[in-house]
């Protein structure tokens, strides 16, 4: 059942700015949102700063030493109809809240009907968002009264940053971008353990996805663990969500040697892992921005997106991918009938992974 949830992280005493944040979700999505969010509390010390997000997508926010209140909300209708009655409740609760906080600013930074409706509803005197040609939902452009085109071909990460630049006036990075994400230290129990037993380190393999048609087979992962364990001598730690152990024991038994684990850690302490580990490898998923996010090395391995949209701002990072094919312009396709895009063999992938573990 939905409740109202608003973490307060810190006091409000002697903001001269409010400032709401609205990203949602994804995971991913919310990653790439917070150097922005860490620009503008590095600008200006004295902007108290809000973020609105899906329950299910803000556990990397908690303590986060960007923001000031974190408000948690459900969307998502799901259940009994006495459940909606429930969400609705909490939603327009949190609503009221917002309201209650008298904003100077929002900004939404989803670009969807439903994040629209939240940073209106706000009752900020300003909400900003991009313009339609950059809007995911083009008609959320109503309820907006500021917007911005990110003009050109730039990493979802900066089109936030130029976003958020507008908004407040300022200028911010565009390199050695900063994610604020706060652990403790039960959130390392987990990688501490694992580094214990691996004396050479540990690569974590991550075969999960959101799109099926972004997912590299399993048994291609279980031939890279053997290749990395034999070329580097490091081990493989296959991550998986809770719903996806499967998966992960897929990974484990088309492997030849004894050395690969499989986990399923919590969000938290996965960052915390990634920290820990030599080298990072997956696709375009959550798992994969938090692993850029902890300054991991990290190979990408795309199909049906972008790298340069959706991939690594660290410039060292590689992505191996199929440029020897005529359908991925613009594809985002989460099923299709050719799908060759992920044909790509464990040889190359260790092979971007040696010259990865070879740079800084």
């Amino acid at each position: 059942m939905a409740k109202t949830e608003v973490l307060s992280l810190r006091g409000f005493n002697g903001f001269e700015m409010r400032v709401l944040v609205v990203k949602l979700s994804s995971i991913g999505d919310i990653v790439h949102c917070l150097p922005a969010v860490a620009a503008i509390k590095a600008h200006g010390p004295e902007v108290e700063i809000t973020w609105v997000a899906e329950r299910r997508s803000s556990d990397l926010l908690v303590d986060s030493p960007a923001i000031d209140r974190l408000i948690r909300i459900e969307t998502r209708f799901k259940g009994r109809a006495s459940d909606h009655a429930e969400t609705l409740k909490a939603l327009f609760s949190n609503l009221r809240t917002m309201r209650r906080s008298h904003f100077d600013l929002a900004i939404d930074f989803q670009g969807l009907m439903k994040s629209a409706v939240i940073a209106r509803a706000s009752g900020a005197k300003k909400v900003w968002g991009f313009g339609k040609d950059s809007l995911r939902e083009s008609e959320s452009r109503i309820f907006l009264n500021n917007t911005v085109e990110a003009e050109g071909r730039h990493h979802v990460v900066v089109k936030n940053m130029i976003l958020a630049e507008k908004a407040l006036g300022f200028n911010g990075p565009r390199r050695d971008f900063s994610f604020p994400i706060s652990l403790s230290s039960p959130d390392f129990e987990l990688a501490d353990g694992i580094a214990a037993k691996s004396n050479s380190g540990f690569a974590i393999l991550n075969p999960a996805g959101g799109w099926v048609t972004k997912l590299w087979s399993p048994e291609s992962f279980g031939k890279l663990s053997d290749q990395l364990l034999e070329r580097t001598g490091l081990r493989s730690v296959v991550t998986v969500g809770p719903g996806e152990i499967a998966l992960g024991e897929r990974v484990r038994r088309a492997a030849r040697n004894d050395s690969v684990i499989c986990v399923s850690p919590d969000i938290k302490s996965f960052h915390a892992l990634a920290k820990k580990a030599q080298i990072y490898i997956g696709g375009d998923t959550g798992p994969t921005h938090i692993a850029v996010a902890a300054g991991t090395r990290v190979v990408g391995i795309f199909g049906p997106t972008e790298w340069w949209r959706n991939g690594s701002v660290n410039p060292l990072d590689v992505c191996v991918e199929r440029n020897d094919i005529d359908c991925r312009e613009n594809c985002h396709r989460r099923t299709c009938g050719k799908w060759i895009c992920m044909d790509i063999s464990p040889e190359r992938v260790a092979e971007a992974a040696i010259a990865r573990l070879g740079g800084e």
